[in-house]
C-alpha cells in the first residue's frame, strides 16, 4: 500500500490512491486561489503526510518547541508513528483538542503580566498543518499592498514600500489652509 493511500475493493484488480507530494497539493491549492476557484474537500488535505513532514520542518526549530503544553509532549516526542496516529485520528473523525496550558509572563517594562497559552505539541502540528493549507488558497487572493500578518510581509516591508512609492500628500480640500 502506498503512503496515506487506500485500497479500491470494488474492482477485481488491486488499485492504490497515492497521496501527492505536499508541496504539489499547496501549488494545485494555490492557483485554485489564484484563479478564484472554489477550495472543496479541504478536510482529505489533512491526511497527507507530507503536508504533515513539511509543518513540522516549519516548527520544530522554535525556540518553545522543548517546551510541553498541557501534556509532557515536546517535539521529541515526535515520529511518523505519531504522525500517522494524529492523521488516523483526523480521518476518523476521533481528534480531540486538547486544552491548552496558560502561564503567565511579564510584560516588557512592566510589573504587568500577560497571558500565554501552550497547546501541546501534536495540536501545533495540526494546526500548522491547517494554516498551511489556507495560507496556500488565500494568499493569492490578497492585495500585494496588503502587509500584517503574511509570509515575508510586516511592518519594515510596509514602510519600505510607503517610502519607496508614496510621493507626498496634497491637500486638495477647497478652503483648507495649510500652515
Amino acid at each position: 500500500m502506498a503512503k496515506g493511500g487506500t485500497w479500491d475493493t470494488d474492482s477485481k484488480e488491486r488499485k492504490v490512491c497515492e497521496m501527492q507530494e505536499g508541496r504539489t497539493v499547496l501549488a494545485i491549492i494555490a492557483e485554485r486561489g489564484k484563479r478564484g476557484l472554489p477550495l472543496e474537500r479541504v478536510y482529505r488535505h489533512l491526511f497527507n503526510r507530507d503536508l504533515y513532514l513539511m509543518a513540522y520542518g516549519k516548527i520544530y526549530r522554535n525556540a518553545g518547541a522543548l517546551t510541553p503544553g498541557s501534556t509532557a509532549e515536546t517535539v521529541d516526542d515526535m515520529s511518523l508513528g505519531k504522525i500517522d496516529a494524529i492523521i488516523e485520528a483526523v480521518r476518523y473523525e476521533r481528534y480531540r483538542w486538547t486544552p491548552t496550558r496558560r502561564v503567565y509572563i511579564e510584560k516588557k517594562n512592566s510589573t504587568k503580566k500577560r497571558p500565554l497559552s501552550m497547546p501541546t505539541w501534536s495540536d501545533k502540528l495540526l494546526q500548522e498543518v491547517i494554516r498551511l493549507i489556507l495560507e496556500a488558497y488565500y494568499e493569492p487572493q490578497f492585495s500585494p499592498h496588503a502587509q500584517g500578518f503574511r509570509p515575508g510581509r510586516g511592518c519594515h516591508t510596509a514602510l519600505q514600500e510607503i517610502t519607496k512609492a508614496w510621493k507626498g500628500v496634497s491637500n486638495s480640500r477647497k478652503g483648507n489652509k495649510t500652515q
